[in-house]
């Protein structure tokens, strides 16, 4: 069953506590997002999230009012995910700027490496599918990589303040030029199965940086 196209509603047997609903929700979005950041959404049937915590087909829509609405809760959820982990590496006292950066992308890279380069970035998964995907996916990706490309420009504000970065810099502009080439290294990282282009893109990032 493909998540793009919703079959007629079909509700199943309620659960019975209000606990149990919401620890499968949540087992649900943890599957939706290990799949989804392998396969994407387009190509994802809904059994299969739903075969891996052993939720009966028709008890989906006690969790979700409807396929959409679970990926727009996905996309929440990774987004808000991927925030901490930036914050984490970006609000470290005890880097410079530049090296929190650096951390990162390493950090990301490893992050990959660990599932055999299998898995990319949902949001960046979801971005290249726009086309086949609801119009409602559009704005809440877009809100998800301003969110992080704030957070870099940020960081990238304090690189000025401490010295690391040209102060007549575009901090703004630099952060979007990241997530663009990261996506895109992301993705080639995928294909090619290997971090190379992962390390090819942030060494041209950090080594095309104006110092001061």
């Amino acid at each position: 069953m493909d998540l793009a196209h919703q079959p007629p509603r079909r509700r199943g047997r309620p659960p019975r506590q209000r606990e149990d609903l919401t620890e499968t929700r949540e087992l649900l979005l943890r599957a939706g997002l290990e799949v989804l950041t392998e396969k994407g959404f387009t190509s994802t049937g809904i059994d299969e999230i739903l075969g891996r915590v052993g939720v009966p087909k028709g008890s989906f829509y006690h969790y979700f009012d409807s396929k959409e609405a679970f990926g727009l809760d996905l996309i929440e959820r990774y987004g808000e995910f991927f925030a901490r982990k930036l914050d984490r590496h970006l609000r470290n006292a005890a880097l410079s700027p530049l090296c929190r950066l650096r951390a990162f992308v390493v950090d990301a890279t490893d992050g990959m490496a660990r599932h055999e380069f299998r898995r990319g970035c949902l949001i960046g998964n979801l971005g290249q599918e726009m086309g086949a995907l609801p119009e409602s996916f559009r704005a809440r990706l877009k809100e998800t990589f301003e969110d992080w490309q704030a957070r870099f420009a940020a960081c990238l504000v304090e690189a000025q303040q401490a010295g690391e970065l040209a102060q007549n810099a575009d901090t703004a502009r630099l952060a979007a030029f990241f997530w663009i080439g990261w996506e895109g290294a992301v993705l080639r990282a995928k294909l090619e199965r290997s971090a190379q282009a992962l390390e090819t893109f942030a060494g041209l990032f950090f080594a095309g940086l104006p110092r001061r």
